[in-house]
């Protein structure tokens, strides 16, 4: 039976469409990067040991000083407070700051100078809870500063040499004495560690400070790569430093262990095992173990060793091997018993493991066509080990506990989309942060055992309300089959969608191994921009295809040594797919992406010039023959193995086919894809006769920021969109 409106009424409706249509904001670009979307977070928080407190670090705008404040997890009220500098003599700020495993002594940053991605160089203090003692740890800029756990001495990098402190005495000794500027580097990794490996910190304390193990890096053979900086100056700098390119020598690596009763150092030999990187080091619960995880130069075999600090005898323990590459991870956890917690793929998902102290597996603890994506840890009271996985859907994360024998499994959050936890130190609480695409972040207190709330923390529901006054477009999640792969994808529609209309189309990808750009979370910056396109009248689309994430291990590593070759075809058979939708002109799609993402879109142009009509490339490899060692060969082989791969996949061996419109975008200043990648395919480009369009921007890194820049550079991607792929046709 139909329904009819009686005139009036309808007039009443369409009216009230209209005011509430025109009351609606268009998204600026200017708003986006001022940060008028900008989400409000959680501090950084330190679980004291008890489980019940954590500390916060706090400034007080009004008295301009710094405090470490501890609050109570159930009630969320500040029971005391650590530290005010405005009561402590010579201490102006705190940066960030650390406890002694005994909670006596604080290790704190009063300025740190960025070095690379995730290293810093600093000036450190360290404060006397009991005596309020103020102790500074060196007078020169120092690096990655680290206590025993009694907290009487700390280790730390300075000029490429590792020192010890005696804190009671103040005595300094130089532990290593032949580190050189781009030669040789103790107990800090080089850059190719730092951005592949993700660790700085390459030396580690035995439990009763009486062994320093650290990793020694040879750069002597490895090639230097210069950086111009130009500056404000009359003539640039160079920055110069050790930049191993793929098929290119790498860092010789030893590990050492210093004796501190003799003073005396020790090289491990490692001979018998694959040791050309050593990703990790880290101690067992026994005094006398090091655990150090090893790994050849292709990455398919990980080797775990222990070193017998007694007399220091390396044995392997455990071997995971793969036909492409084992993931390097933090989640190697010693139980009391010494026996361990890993995790790895090999059963074709990430699951975890548990193995006894001399590598005998013990159970598969979790099981399951679904991966872990975090493991939190294991509560030895409960006998449970807390992790967060993709078991609700792969663009779904969830927090779960499950005994150590795979049994009593349970969900510990209920809310659909991306679950994160920080556990209490004794495991009786975690705060868990949720966001989905509809929710921003949202912060809860929870109990461990159960998962009940306990107290909302914080959520962002004052941002949620604002952009109810903007014209948003909901984010629709589906799956599209190519190439015989159901793949993960999202579109956004303009707000006023008629699919009776033609509209032009913009994919975004990235498309990395192993990552994930479909996911169930709140907005970010890309996002907004996304939604602005979507008021101008555009389809947005983003597609994950095989190479990406969450999906298996075959999934994932179906792109090995071919890298850009499957993922390609991906995304020009999905252009091809989403082109043949009514209200999709097919003469009228882009595509963009940044960095791998920017490797991706200019080989997309490139090669599927029936697909794509424009192309946008930022900071994008356009050779893997130009980039690092540890994460091309990871994938690739090395080029001297695998030239046809390295080379039939470069957007430089197809530029002939171009044919669309192409914007290429890079900062001279990156560190990371040298700017090299663009001025060789702009070459290329050049001698090839294609028209394109490019812009540099002076002395930006890799993430090109600074004051205006990233609003400078989305304005201009946004307006080679609309010229390129013009207005919707009706």
């Amino acid at each position: 039976m139909k329904h009819l409106l009686s005139i009036p009424f309808l007039l009443l409706f369409l009216a009230t469409s209209f005011t509430t249509t025109a009351q609606q904001k268009n998204i600026t670009l200017e708003e986006i990067w001022s940060g008028n979307f900008r989400t409000q977070g959680l501090e950084a928080l330190h679980s004291l040991d008890n489980g019940k407190e954590y500390a916060v670090l706090d400034y007080n705008r009004s008295s301009k000083s710094s405090t470490v404040d501890v609050y109570d997890y159930k009630s969320g009220k500040k029971v005391r407070t650590l530290i005010d500098t405005k009561d402590v003599d010579g201490l102006d700020r705190i940066l960030s700051y650390e406890l002694s495993a005994d909670e006596s002594k604080m290790l704190i940053a009063t300025d740190l100078q960025a070095i690379y991605r995730h290293s810093t160089l600093g000036d450190y203090v360290l404060y006397d809870l009991k005596s309020k003692q103020l102790t500074k740890i060196s007078e020169d800029k120092i690096q990655e500063p680290h206590l025993t756990i009694d907290g009487k001495k700390v280790a730390y990098g300075k000029d490429n040499n590792l020192y010890m402190k005696d804190l009671a005495s103040g005595a300094v000794k130089q532990i290593t004495k032949d580190g050189k500027k781009n030669s040789v580097i103790n107990g800090i990794t080089d850059w190719v560690y730092e951005e592949e490996f993700a660790f700085v910190r390459a030396f580690d304390w035995n439990s009763d400070g009486t062994k320093l193990a650290f990793i020694r890096f040879d750069e002597t053979d490895v090639p230097r790569f210069s950086m111009d900086v130009y500056g404000n100056d009359l003539y640039q700098s160079q920055q110069v430093f050790k930049y191993p390119k793929a098929g290119e020598p790498n860092a010789k690596v030893s590990l050492h262990m210093y004796d501190v009763a003799s003073g005396k150092t020790e090289m491990i030999d490692l001979s018998a095992f694959n040791s050309y990187y050593i990703p990790r080091i880290k101690w067992s619960s026994d005094k006398n173990i090091l655990s150090a995880q090893l790994t050849g130069r292709k990455q398919n075999e990980l080797d775990l060793v222990f070193v017998n600090a007694k007399n220091n005898k390396a044995s392997l323990i455990l071997k995971d091997t793969d036909a492409a590459y084992v993931d390097v991870t933090d989640n190697l956890t010693f139980l009391d018993d010494n026996s361990f917690i890993w995790t790895s793929e090999k059963d074709g998902w990430n699951q975890i493991y548990h193995y006894d102290k001399k590598g005998k597996l013990i159970n598969q603890i979790t099981k399951g066509d679904w991966e872990v994506t975090s493991y939190y840890g294991f509560d030895a009271t409960s006998n449970k080990i807390f992790y967060q996985s993709t078991e609700n859907g792969s663009i779904n994360r969830d927090v779960y506990s499950i005994k150590t024998d795979g049994s009593n499994k349970q969900r510990l959050t209920t809310s659909t989309g991306t679950n994160s936890a920080s556990f209490s130190a004794d495991f009786t609480y975690f705060i868990n942060t949720f966001q989905n695409t509809d929710t921003p972040y949202a912060y809860t207190l929870n109990d461990a055992k159960s998962g009940k709330v306990v107290r909302e923390i914080k959520d962002n529901k004052g941002l949620k309300d604002a952009l109810k006054g903007y014209n948003i477009s909901a984010k629709e999640f589906s799956t599209i089959n190519v190439n015989g792969e159901d793949l993960n994808m999202y579109m956004i529609k303009p707000k006023d969608f008629d699919p009776s209309k033609k509209y032009p189309l913009f994919m975004y990808q990235y498309s990395g191994p192993g990552s994930q750009q479909v996911a169930n979370k709140w907005n970010g910056a890309n996002d907004y921009w996304h939604q602005m396109l979507a008021q101008e009248g555009f389809i947005i689309a983003c597609v994950d295809g095989r190479g990406t994430g969450l999906k298996g291990r075959d999934f994932k590593k179906v792109t090995q040594n071919e890298l850009g070759k499957h993922e390609v075809e991906d995304q020009i058979a999905a252009a091809e797919k989403l082109g043949a939708m009514t209200f999709i002109d097919a003469d009228r799609i882009g595509i963009w992406g940044w960095s791998y993402g920017g490797f991706m879109s200019s080989n997309c142009l490139f090669q599927g010039a029936d697909a794509f009509a424009m192309a946008i490339a930022v900071a994008p490899v356009t050779s893997w023959r130009f980039y690092d060692t540890i994460y091309t060969e990871r994938y690739m082989s090395t080029p001297q193995l695998n030239a046809s791969g390295y080379d039939n996949n470069s957007p430089m061996s197809h530029v002939n086919k171009l044919k669309g419109d192409y914007l290429l975008v890079h900062g001279s200043a990156d560190d990371n894809v040298h700017v090299q990648n663009t001025t060789r395919l702009v070459e290329a480009l050049v001698q090839a006769n294609k028209q394109f369009d490019w812009a540099i921007y002076p002395d930006k890194n890799h993430g090109i920021y600074g004051g205006n820049t990233r609003l400078h550079l989305y304005t201009k991607m946004t307006n080679f969109i609309k010229e390129s792929l013009g207005e919707p046709k009706n």
